[in-house]
């Protein structure tokens, strides 16, 4: 998927995170810690959606939101520590698209932007839910929805990040390591020894066998077992 997104963050390593995962799903980033330096890019035009901290270290956050509601009406993912239901609100009236709080997934939140870019689009590409094990599965990314026999599942952030991350490779073995560095990214140091909970927690959604939908390789991590329908 095309597109060009800018990120204002004033954190070095989460920018840098978000770079590398925005530009792993085939986007153009640009980066940038300042809010007056992301007034004069949005100004130059070329963006396609903003993923914005409100807590920049030149202006308010809200004034880069107003900024791209202006040009254009450049579409805007707010990214934050302000997790008061009073501050999401406020960004929402100001006209954010989507607010996420930290921490945060970053398999989500690139999800999150794809998502967005395609109701930017009129959701003329957006492909329908993924179906595994002959219906039984099914996962739908775009409206970040998942489905066991008919049932919709209420996961945690972290639990939809093992899941979509297992069903994008069915089959295939991923590490404890590999899931954190996945699903939680920078802000999980020294995750990787509680990930078999959420894994548990996980199975326990998905069916009343664990084994039926999740296997444990020992020694080695987790594998989704079901096979993609085609």
């Amino acid at each position: 998927m095309a597109g060009t997104v800018l990120v204002v963050e004033d954190d070095r390593e989460i920018r840098e995170l978000l770079r590398r995962y925005l530009e792993r799903a085939g986007l153009t980033v640009h980066t940038t810690h300042s809010g007056a330096e992301a007034v004069r890019l949005l100004d130059e035009g070329g963006i396609d959606l903003v993923v914005l901290d409100l807590g920049l270290p030149d202006i308010d956050g809200l004034d880069v939101l107003a900024a791209a509601r202006g040009t254009g009406g450049v579409p805007t993912i707010v990214l934050t520590a302000r997790n008061a239901v009073e501050d999401r609100i406020r960004g929402l009236r100001h006209g954010a698209d989507d607010y996420v709080t930290k921490p945060f997934s970053p398999t989500e939140l690139v999800l999150r932007v794809q998502a967005v870019l395609h109701r930017l689009r009129g959701g003329a590409t957006e492909p329908g839910p993924a179906s595994y094990g002959h219906g039984r599965l099914r996962i739908d990314e775009a409206r970040h929805e998942a489905w066991l026999a008919g049932r919709l599942l209420e996961l945690t952030p972290t639990e939809w990040g093992l899941l979509t991350t297992m069903a994008a490779a069915p089959g295939r073995v991923f590490s404890r390591y590999e899931l954190v560095n996945r699903v939680r990214g920078y802000e999980f140091a020294g995750y990787e020894r509680t990930i078999d909970s959420h894994v548990k927690n996980l199975r326990r959604k998905l069916a009343t066998d664990p084994g039926e939908v999740i296997a444990t390789v020992l020694g080695v991590g987790y594998r989704l077992v079901l096979g993609r329908d085609r």
